[in-house]
């Protein structure tokens, strides 16, 4: 039984029309579902994916009226997006300068090219060059090239204070391997450096990695817009994730027990440094409930929320303004 790399990173926005306008204009991905936070449903949930809604692609924003993350430690500091090659890499610079996206030159992380950048809210972000087989799904009414488009998450960064307690957690409880460390300037804004450990799942290159610093005297985060608010893992099956669901109550782990997203079924839990995981499964999908050719085209809810759609839909402001 293994994870086998990221299912979706959520994050915080507040200002869901920007958001969408940015993760499908600028950065070319599809809007893959519409809908709303299942435990505050005046709140959007948007998913950005590639062209087939692919698990492991997903990218996701909850719409909350808050202030500006504070940047610190305890909290993912940083995703990665993986593109074909070190050529997109220079394709994407350009476009960034193009369209006044503040980013910073191509680096080589961890022996991969790099490209660091962020959204208008400070959301930190990379594009990795990644050349690992596997299958690629362009979504043909892109704004960018199928050879440079985002072909989902790549290596996803946390920061910890303290890495022996997390240690513990992914690999005795989530089965990852530690593989290997190396030292990088840190997530935040100055020149310092950092330690970085390198946790591997099931998988193959940076879509299958978790990357945790070390950052012993920092402050902890303050959760709001431009932060992360959780990491999703995937598991194949509902097999698989009941048996997570068994190993966690087994091993004494709280969690949040099993939970029926709908699209996917999920399992919440805290890593000793109080960084939220979930695991979720592949299945059913986007496709559960509108077809792959008009995904995120209209409001999509639930069948538990759907006697509420007129409710929902009134609280909820418009995506594309005139």
């Amino acid at each position: 039984m293994q994870l086998t790399g990221f299912h979706h990173l959520t994050a915080v926005t507040a200002d869901a029309p920007r958001n969408h306008a940015f993760y499908t204009g600028t950065l070319g991905l599809r809007l893959v579902k519409k809908t709303v936070n299942q435990d505050d449903v005046s709140a959007y949930h948007l998913f950005y994916a590639d062209g087939l809604a692919s698990p492991g692609t997903d990218l996701t924003f909850f719409d909350w009226p808050v202030a500006r993350e504070r940047r610190g430690t305890q909290s993912i500091v940083r995703t990665g997006l993986r593109v074909g090659s070190t050529a997109s890499l220079a394709w994407w610079q350009q476009r960034f300068a193009t369209n006044g996206v503040t980013h910073h030159g191509t680096v080589e992380r961890d022996g991969r090219a790099t490209l660091d950048f962020e959204d208008f809210e400070g959301q930190r972000l990379s594009l990795i060059a990644d050349d690992t087989p596997g299958p690629v799904h362009p979504w043909a009414k892109s704004a960018v090239p199928a050879e440079h488009q985002i072909r989902g998450l790549g290596a996803i960064t946390l920061s910890v204070r303290d890495l022996r307690p997390t240690d513990v957690v992914l690999t005795q409880v989530m089965a990852m391997q530690h593989v290997r460390e190396y030292v990088a300037p840190r997530a935040g804004a100055d020149a310092a450096t950092s330690t970085f450990h390198v946790y591997r799942m099931g998988g193959d290159g940076p879509q299958a990695e978790l990357h945790v610093q070390v950052e012993p005297g920092a402050k902890p985060a303050s959760q709001g817009a431009g932060g992360v608010h959780h990491v999703a893992f995937r598991t194949p099956n509902f097999q698989e994730y009941e048996a997570w669901a068994e190993r966690l109550a087994k091993l004494g782990m709280p969690s949040s027990g099993p939970v029926d997203r709908f699209y996917f079924r999920s399992l919440y839990f805290r890593e000793p440094n109080g960084i939220l995981f979930e695991i979720a499964t592949d299945g059913p999908g986007f496709a559960a409930d509108e077809p792959m050719e008009t995904l995120g085209e209209r409001l999509a809810l639930p069948p538990f929320l759907e006697p509420r759609r007129v409710a929902i839909e009134r609280g909820l402001k418009p995506l594309v303004t005139a």
